[in-house]
């Protein structure tokens, strides 16, 4: 892509640039996405994990680090992670892969009379310590 100068702009090149925006915008989709808890022993390496994936959130009192990669490299990426010297351990995130849709479960009065709940009970007396001296 040519560089473009926004001081000797021409009209034929304000066209060129709309018409290259609106491809990049076509071409745009939704990457899924992990996160990774990284556990470390000192934040000092904190940069070095920037090459990994988006920061997120970094605890300095429990030092960890929350990381998001690309669902496609999770694998790869953890691999990288735990050879590195200042990580103690890598824990991926469970919640893509947790069922979230409730349509069946919530209000349903079918699905609720069909898992009835069981209790038992239990015999308890309460008594109260005796008075010693």
């Amino acid at each position: 892509m040519p560089v473009i100068h926004f001081l000797n702009l021409q009209k034929e090149d304000v066209e060129v640039v709309v018409m290259l925006v609106k491809e990049v915008e076509d071409t745009l989709e939704l990457v899924p996405r992990r996160g990774l808890v990284v556990w470390v022993y000192s934040l000092k390496q904190l940069k070095n994990l920037r090459r990994f994936g988006y920061v997120h959130h970094v605890s300095k009192k429990m030092k960890y680090v929350v990381l998001y990669v690309d669902d496609i490299d999770v694998d790869q990426k953890v691999e990288k992670l735990e050879k590195q010297f200042f990580v103690r351990s890598v824990e991926k995130s469970m919640r893509p892969d947790i069922n979230m849709d409730f349509d069946n479960r919530l209000g349903n009065k079918e699905v609720i009379e069909a898992e009835p709940l069981e209790f038992e009970e239990q015999k308890t007396e309460i008594r109260l310590a005796e008075f010693v001296e």
